[in-house]
């Protein structure tokens, strides 16, 4: 295979490139206004300033109020946040019960199991074989004790795009409180706070063209959880430490252009999706989509997300290949590549170890065009070819 050099860039849900214009909002942060904002003196009105506006813009992105949003770190630590907090609001009560589900992220199921190991009980519900979480099978594992629902809005790896309104519906009638890990769908998707009756949403900068390092929780207004960070009365008090001025402007401005060209980009990106997609299927034989169909009808799928089976052959083998010709793409989740474990998101869906391991996901941005895709499905089509003609020899060609 020839070697390739220019990059195609096809791992959009395990981070974005900085928009030019959010970095361009940033910089003057960094160097001109870069006074600590939480300071009495008038240097400080500037960066104070700019943070309350990029907070404002989130704010009325996701129909909340400006006291209802924290900035963080980014969505690690709001899913940790969120989720201790409510656990720790909930066992004042005597509740000590969670639900969740199989095909959360790890920073949600790891968080869930360091609050198992000190004594409360979490209920992983299954999705069916497309992703999708039942809100039936959320209210029927409420128990009297049960004091949080966490369901995340679309999937990192398959990009079903949960009935999150539903579940939120079901979560107040019951006066329990209800939290959304929607790293992988802010700013892809329009999500009102109110109407999907959501208490707490975890988000970061880097799934939109905004910077590394930087996410919000929302936290709405009346729900009384601790702090995540002790120190200073930064966050209103909720999260300590200097404020992450140019990120969080960064951020403000990477959500203002996200949501502004939202239904144009979606168009975009499912376009070209569908275009690689369909060359996948129907010309590399023996492959499967894992996740919800796609097309014009089924909205249930973020529409920039690939995540296909090619049986007999082995994701590792398949991402190095695409590496060599200059494609970047994953085996699932960025926070898990590395580790040789099948994705337990597909194995909750009912793929085998074997297919699970066998499994790549692309992810395309409004920068990719469709050379890229028909190029990318060449390369493909020669790679998978080729890992199958070697695993067969190896088998003694009785495969």
């Amino acid at each position: 295979m020839e070697q390739h050099h220019n990059r195609i860039y096809l791992d959009h849900a395990a981070t974005t490139r900085t928009r030019q214009e959010a970095v361009a909002a940033m910089l003057p942060y960094f160097t001109d206004f870069y006074g600590n904002p939480s300071s009495v003196y008038d240097f400080a009105a500037e960066p104070k300033r700019a943070i309350a506006a990029a907070r404002k813009t989130i704010a009325d992105s996701i129909g909340a109020s400006v006291s209802e949003i924290f900035f963080t770190s980014g969505g690690s630590e709001s899913d940790n946040w969120a989720l201790t907090a409510a656990a720790e609001l909930g066992e004042k009560e005597g509740k000590k019960h969670i639900i969740t589900t199989a095909i959360e992220h790890h920073a949600i199921l790891h968080t869930c199991a360091y609050l198992e190991e000190r004594g409360f009980s979490v209920t992983y519900l299954q999705s069916d074989e497309q992703g999708y979480i039942s809100p039936e099978a959320v209210e029927k594992a409420i128990r009297p004790d049960t004091c949080l629902i966490s369901v995340m809005a679309a999937n990192n790896e398959i990009g079903t795009i949960e009935p999150i309104r539903e579940i939120g519906m079901v979560a107040r009638k019951y006066g329990i409180l209800f939290h959304t890990d929607a790293v992988q769908a802010y700013g892809h998707m329009r999500i009102d706070v109110n109407e999907c009756g959501i208490d707490m949403m975890s988000t970061s900068a880097h799934k939109l063209n905004g910077p590394r390092g930087v996410g919000f929780l929302y936290i709405r207004r009346g729900v009384k959880v601790r702090s995540f960070i002790r120190g200073g009365a930064q966050e209103h008090g909720r999260r300590a430490g200097t404020e992450n001025t140019p990120g969080i402007v960064g951020f403000g401005k990477a959500a203002e252009l996200a949501f502004a060209e939202l239904e144009e980009h979606a168009e975009t990106e499912r376009k070209l999706r569908d275009h690689l997609l369909d060359r996948i299927l129907t010309e590399i034989p023996d492959t499967v989509l894992n996740g919800p169909e796609t097309g014009e009808k089924n909205s249930g799928r973020l529409w920039n997300n690939i995540n296909v089976t090619f049986r007999g052959a082995d994701a590792e083998s398949i991402l190095i290949m695409l590496d060599m010709q200059g494609i970047c793409a994953s085996g699932g989740s960025a926070c898990a590549s590395g580790s040789l474990d099948p994705s337990h998101v597909l194995t909750a869906i009912g793929r085998s170890e074997e297919d699970a391991r066998a499994s790549v996901r692309l992810t395309v941005g409004c920068e990719n065009t469709e050379e890229e895709m028909d190029y990318t499905a060449e390369r493909l089509k020669e790679i998978v070819a080729r890992i199958r003609r070697m695993r067969s020899a190896e088998h003694g060609g009785d495969r």
